[in-house]
């Protein structure tokens, strides 16, 4: 059989629920913190791989002024 509902009884429940909402509660801001750090994380990655681009883009430059002065330019691609 079922145990009465009490005052006690919902007391008790209560007190069990305020525990788990607290740990909830902790987790959660534990759970930005490390949203947080990924976001800048990716913000970095993002930025460096910019950087990255933007290097590789100035060597295709360069790469393309030294085959034209050097003549070895291929007369298929324009």
């Amino acid at each position: 059989m079922s145990e009465p509902v009490t005052n006690e009884l919902i007391y008790s429940v209560l007190q069990k629920m305020q525990v788990d909402v607290s740990e909830l509660k902790f987790d959660v801001r534990d759970l930005k913190v490390r949203v947080t750090a990924a976001e800048e994380h990716v913000g970095s990655l993002v930025i460096a791989v910019s950087g990255t681009n933007n290097r590789l883009d100035r060597l295709t430059d360069r790469i393309e002024r030294i085959d034209r002065r050097l003549d070895l330019t291929d007369s298929h691609n324009g």
